[in-house]
């Protein structure tokens, strides 16, 4: 087993709002190894959902439709309630690092500055930014930004392979992401490997106060990165193998879940109000009260909710504070997630019970829907 022997005495930042720490830690076997160093930030439901992925990944290999198709996985390690550590995932890059040359378009700048100076209300009021607006920002930043990317392939083979990888990561990735609620996938946090093309979901454990209107990331800029054949071939197919393990995968599934959901460190409140009310109590608890890592699962409300994809977000809070009433509405919310999560499996979409084919149909076209991405809010960057 290979173990820290020490720490160099340096170490860079990346962006963020917390500004993580990037270390180089020497192994027993002189090796250097980077680690992500994140404070002021629970990384706890990370270190679960990276739980939920590998189980995911058995099944997928368990299937032979599937065994070629995975989704990929870095360790979390949570150090306190506020800090942990993170593997580095080694040769990979945000996406939006790869489309920041279009950053410098005038209409881009523009519609920033705007978002920047306008007050909450207008910045975060429903439809702020119409359909035909996001068709004209599209037309500004151009695209073909990762079709660019695996342009550098000469050989019509050694470009097949990456652009193989590449559809096959969005597609398992998008499909296993919408059954389980994986939101806020803006371009920072979706990284891609410059080796392979595979893509890396990060920052899996924040919560949003706002719901997004769309299943996944299906933007242009990534479907770009598919060749020719776009959203139709290889990444249809195997969405739809995805969902098909994922269905015949119920009683796995949903018996993780709601192990998680009802576990009696887990909450789940309706109150932004009393969530931020108990979570300062968590931060000025002088005892320290030991939390076991915890599932963050996100769900639709529908008379809350009413877009089809749409998320409400729940805050963690301290289980030692709740009383009988809290408990009874934590469980009652613990049972509505759990059924959004056995519709999904079920093909329950509105309503009405769809084949595989017809719900991964209805999911690409809601996440490539201008309509919807228009009204995602400006950090997301619906035209890329």
């Amino acid at each position: 087993i290979v173990k820290f022997r020490s720490i160099k005495p340096f170490f860079q930042t990346c962006g963020g709002v917390n500004l993580p720490k990037v270390v180089v830690a020497v192994g027993s076997d002189g090796l250097d190894r980077k680690h992500l160093v994140k404070g002021r930030d629970d990384l706890r439901q990370d270190a679960v959902m990276q739980q939920v992925f590998q189980l995911v990944n058995v099944l997928l290999a368990k299937d032979p439709n599937t065994k070629s198709l995975s989704i990929q996985t870095y360790k979390v390690v949570p150090l306190s309630q506020k800090s942990g550590l993170v593997q580095w995932c080694d040769g990979t890059i945000p996406i939006g690092v790869y489309l920041k040359k279009f950053k410098n378009s005038p209409l881009i700048s523009k519609m920033n500055y705007q978002q920047g100076e306008m007050g909450a209300h207008h910045r975060h009021r429903p439809h702020d930014m119409s359909a035909m607006a996001c068709r004209k920002a599209l037309g500004s930043v151009g695209g073909k930004g990762l079709e660019v990317k695996f342009g550098k392939y000469k050989e019509i083979c050694a470009k097949f392979k990456p652009v193989q990888s590449y559809t096959k990561s969005v597609a398992v990735s998008s499909i296993v992401g919408y059954v389980l609620g994986l939101g806020d996938r803006h371009v920072q946090n979706i990284l891609i490997n410059c080796n392979t093309a595979e893509i890396v979901h990060i920052d899996l454990g924040k919560c949003l106060p706002t719901p997004e209107t769309v299943p996944f990331r299906l933007t242009r800029d990534i479907v770009d990165g598919m060749g020719l054949c776009g959203v139709e071939g290889v990444f249809r197919r195997c969405c739809e193998k995805t969902m098909v393990v994922m269905r015949s995968s119920y009683d796995a599934i949903t018996t993780i879940v709601e192990v998680l959901l009802y576990d009696p460190l887990h909450d789940w409140t309706l109150s932004p109000s009393k969530a931020r009310t108990l979570q300062v109590l968590i931060e000025t608890d002088v005892q320290g009260f030991v939390f076991s890592v915890f599932f963050r699962f996100k769900f639709r409300i529908r008379n809350r909710c009413p877009l089809p994809g749409s998320l409400f977000y729940f805050r963690r809070t301290n289980p030692g504070r709740l009383n009988l009433s809290d408990a009874q509405n934590t469980n009652k919310l613990a049972e509505r997630v759990l059924l959004r999560l056995q519709e999904k499996l079920l093909g329950t979409e509105e309503g009405s019970v769809l084949s595989v084919r017809g719900q991964v149909n209805m999911l690409i076209q809601q996440a490539s829907d201008p309509v919807r991405l228009c009204q995602l809010f400006a950090g997301w960057q619906p035209y890329l």
